[in-house]
């Protein structure tokens, strides 16, 4: 062993370590100054949108008609508030945001903002395989369910789905401060799924659940395909919008119709109403049960959920639909004038080229003979 070459690495270890305190210096003072930075956006943004409702304020107070020299400014300042505030809310995706209710009463007071854009993108993906990972699991466990009918098996799925759903909520949840813009029924959907998996999992064994249980688990079988057939649709739809511009980077796929879906969901959307109405056959045949006088509560309420689920399905994807053929039609109607008008441009260049034509075939000599001495060169006319 040599004690002195020992020696002189641990130096060495020495200078390394003394690099490392004033690498973590520079981080730390980073860190206050990021922290003081960020205070003093959020102080910028709230002045911001202070005058700008201070002058939307005044604007409104105006009363009696605007001049015509005046219509224009006050057009111009709407644009160009409407300009600022989308500026500020792009400029909020960068800064820290708080978390919702739920998350607090969840977490806690955490901050579960991601600053960096390409951990945001990543953190979305995430998302995707995860849901795509327990999807699959989901369809492999119920369909052992159908062959056996073992209830530990039923509880393992139906503990499952529990942890799913409630996952899915905190991590929807975080996309949501992180600027993801799912929304509306699709967010609450999974909440109510969670409800309906708990109530599933204390539901005791006995003649109404063996009743309901194939039913419940062909339902299973037939959503998951569904889900797994949806999310390999919209997640090329999704690429292909997002690398067009079209769709925000943190848009994710939800098990749902939605607006930017439309195209080419034709062959998709007949399994979905067929998803549907497996709700309502649910509903309707746990509705049955519960009028028995020794049905648990859990048959009721369940029925509940699942009409809740269903009407709530229908009337998204049946408001969704119709606004979508409407924007259709009215873009068909538009290309159609728009072809109509062209084509008519197109005849009266050919009417103009056709009188041009004619009216040179009819010049008569004289006037043909001035032309062509008209046209003649300086050197030409010299000569006649």
């Amino acid at each position: 062993m040599n004690i002195d070459s020992l020696k002189n690495e641990w130096e060495e270890l020495n200078k390394e370590y003394a690099e490392l305190e004033s690498c973590n210096r520079r981080y730390i003072e980073l860190l206050e100054q990021l922290h003081s930075h960020q205070q003093i956006c959020f102080n910028e943004i709230k002045h911001q949108r202070y005058r700008m409702n201070q002058i939307t304020a005044s604007l409104r107070q105006s009363k009696g008609p605007i001049p015509a020299e005046d219509r224009e400014k006050v057009d111009e300042l709407q644009k160009m508030t409407l300009k600022r505030k989308a500026q500020l809310h792009e400029i909020e995706q960068s800064l820290p945001a708080k978390s919702g209710r739920y998350l607090q009463i969840i977490l806690g007071d955490v901050n579960v903002s991601i600053l960096n854009r390409n951990d945001k993108v990543r953190y979305k993906d995430d998302y995707e395989k995860f849901k795509l990972i327990l999807n699959v699991i989901g369809l492999i466990m119920a369909f052992f369910n159908l062959i056996f009918n073992y209830r530990a098996l039923e509880l393992a799925f139906i503990f499952l789905l529990v942890w799913y759903y409630c996952t899915l909520t905190i991590r929807e949840s975080i996309l949501k401060v992180n600027g993801s813009r799912i929304k509306g029924w699709w967010r609450a959907h999974h909440f109510i799924s969670t409800v309906a998996a708990g109530v599933l999992l204390v539901w005791p064994q006995g003649e109404h659940w063996q009743i309901f249980r194939m039913q419940f688990m062909y339902f299973n079988v037939y959503i998951s395909i569904v889900q797994y057939l949806q999310f390999g649709y919209q997640k090329g739809l999704l690429y292909r919008l997002k690398a067009l511009g079209e769709r925000h980077n943190m848009d994710i796929t939800i098990e749902g119709f939605h607006s930017w879906m439309w195209r080419g969901l034709s062959f998709l959307l007949p399994f979905l109403f067929i998803g549907y109405g497996f709700q309502a056959y649910n509903a309707w045949t746990l509705y049955k049960l519960a009028n028995s006088p020794e049905a648990p509560w859990h048959v009721s309420v369940m029925a509940g959920l699942f009409l809740l689920l269903f009407v709530g399905n229908m009337a998204t994807t049946l408001w969704v639909v119709p606004e979508k053929i409407r924007e259709r039609a009215k873009e068909r109607y538009r290309l159609q004038s728009m072809g109509k008008s062209m084509k008519l441009r197109q005849e009266m260049k050919n009417s103009a080229s056709d009188l041009d034509l004619s009216s040179g075939s009819k010049l008569s000599p004289t006037t043909s003979t001035a032309t062509a001495t008209q046209t003649q060169t300086p050197a030409e006319k010299k000569e006649i």
